[in-house]
């Protein structure tokens, strides 16, 4: 792969979930967490990585009936041996201010703050050259990947900064750092949520805000699929590590990580050891070299 894609940043990469980033090996216990796009998939395998580590409030979002995924919640924090998590399912379209405003009110009343925001949902346009594309499918891209993006964290910044930990993880991809013809929408999108993290933490790092970027590297999900077929070995990666890292990377707060990029398909231990030298060289993040 391009080194330029920053796969090989660590010198160990996974394609499965691994003992270090084991979500019942950590303890999360107080923790109030919300994930956008969690009715299946990756959102899905988030919120049940948090209930194994014993997050104390979990809430689930998604336009698709989430409210099955409650009871697995429960019954994986009870199989890790933790207290039932508080657990809120709201069906809302990130696109919409109206539905965005109205389950901050419901969220507001029912956990009062949230130390952890994850905005997961995501589309992805039909496969096919810019010149081709249908306009309304192409933006809609844009609809969910940023607009959705910005609208949680617009409407949900009150209650994250209420928080202790105030975090918020935007799902970005390996696809912003690269061009493959065919997925314009969609990989634009990914580069420009990047960008809304850096006026994140600009804005309100002084109030305590941290906000970083994943990605979850190649996971054959409902979404990814719509890849062509000659593209789907890539798809070789398992949501519980994605999970499972986010997990990980929220047990306490890692200020360095402040406006950066992780690709979840790294060694996080292997990670965390290059702090100094990701700070020294301001690494990880977008900018422009001369």
């Amino acid at each position: 792969m391009d080194p330029n894609h920053g796969y090989g940043f660590t010198p160990t990469t996974h394609n499965d979930t691994y003992a270090a980033i084991d979500p019942e090996r950590l303890n999360l216990s107080g923790k109030k967490v919300l994930i956008t796009g969690a009715a299946r998939g990756i959102g899905r395998e988030i919120a049940l990585s948090y209930a194994k580590a014993g997050a104390s409030a979990i809430g689930i979002l998604d336009l698709l009936d989430s409210t099955p995924v409650e009871k697995e919640l429960l019954e994986a924090a009870k199989a890790a041996g933790r207290p039932t998590p508080d657990v809120a399912s709201l069906r809302v379209d990130v696109t919409s201010a109206t539905s965005v405003a109205r389950a901050v009110q419901i969220l507001r009343s029912k956990f009062g703050s949230l130390d952890v925001l994850i905005t997961n949902a995501g589309y992805l346009t039909p496969y096919t050259s810019l010149g081709d594309s249908d306009p309304d499918k192409w933006w809609r891209s844009w609809e969910v990947n940023v607009k959705g993006v910005y609208l949680m964290t617009r409407y949900f910044l009150p209650l994250v900064l209420k928080s202790q930990d105030k975090t918020i993880i935007v799902l970005s991809s390996v696809g912003a750092h690269h061009t493959m013809p065919g997925v314009s929408a969609y990989e634009t999108t990914k580069l420009a949520v990047l960008k809304i993290n850096n006026y994140l933490n600009t804005e309100y790092g002084s109030q305590g805000l941290l906000a970083y970027a994943v990605a979850p590297g190649g996971v054959r999900t409902d979404m990814a699929n719509g890849f062509p077929s000659e593209f789907h070995h890539l798809l070789s990666d398992t949501p519980q590590m994605v999970a499972d890292t986010m997990t990980f990377l929220t047990q306490t707060r890692l200020e360095w990580l402040a406006g950066r990029y992780v690709d979840s398909r790294w060694d996080m231990p292997e990670l965390l050891g290059k702090k100094d030298s990701i700070i020294k060289g301001n690494l990880l993040t977008i900018q422009m070299r001369v």
